[in-house]
């Protein structure tokens, strides 16, 4: 029988929630950086808004790769019709709505006009990523995007430390989707799990770039982020 858990790990799924903590790190990284000091109630609301452009994103790509993905992973929820065409279209719609209206929360709304790029980017990526490979510029946009709309909506400008994080972050995305892309045209898998350790990877480089512009003590969230990202791959894939 059906029930409300299926439901759920469907959406999880869609998704591809496992991926999150590697969001949540950026977010940290972009608010120590930003010079304006620490703020729970910063980094939740920020952490929520990139959360789910993040989730929107995966969920937009689902529904413009159904085509394919009914050939090469017919598994996914859209194509195995666990989640159907027009739900998903409706979620999409209301994880992007909400990630916007959580940047007019923030104390400059500068953040606003830079969610809207944000949210142009990923569009543009998950329209043109299968026929276009420098695609992988739109995909590494997006994740230096997120220190950008970060750095916006606490200190009303780019801060210098955080856009440097956020290039260093630009250029790994750009290599592990190379790697990604290298995996997908040998038609079977890597021997060793190379894509998820390194997407994996995105929240240590947080950790270190953390320990490096403040405090060597910010590795431990790099790390736990890392063990999150990891763990959550068991049981939601996320690449």
């Amino acid at each position: 029988m059906y029930s409300v858990n299926d439901s759920v790990k469907n959406y999880l799924d869609l998704c591809r929630i496992s991926n999150l903590p590697t969001v949540w790190t950026n977010v940290l990284t972009a608010v120590v950086l930003s010079g304006k000091g620490f703020s729970w109630s910063d980094f939740l609301l920020l952490s929520l808004s990139m959360s789910l452009f993040y989730s929107g994103g995966m969920c937009l790509n689902d529904i413009l790769d159904r085509t394919v993905d009914g050939i090469k992973k017919p598994f996914r929820p859209i194509p195995s019709g666990r989640i159907s065409l027009r739900k998903a279209a409706l979620f999409t719609t209301i994880l992007f709505a909400a990630a916007l209206g959580l940047l007019f929360l923030m104390p400059y709304k500068k953040a606003v006009l830079a969610g809207w790029l944000l949210l142009a980017i990923i569009a543009a990526y998950d329209i043109f990523h299968k026929a276009h490979p420098l695609a992988v510029l739109l995909i590494a946009g997006c994740r230096f995007m997120i220190f950008a709309v970060c750095s916006l909506a606490l200190a009303g400008l780019l801060v210098p430390a955080a856009m440097i994080a956020g290039m260093f972050h630009f250029v790994y995305i750009m290599i592990v989707s190379v790697a990604a892309r290298y995996e997908n045209s040998m038609g079977k898998p890597f021997d060793f799990p190379v894509i998820p350790v390194m997407i994996a990877g995105i929240s240590l480089l947080d950790g270190i770039l953390m320990a490096l512009f403040v405090s060597p003590a910010w590795i431990l969230a790099g790390c736990a982020g890392a063990l999150l990202t990891h763990y959550g791959q068991r049981f939601v894939k996320g690449d």
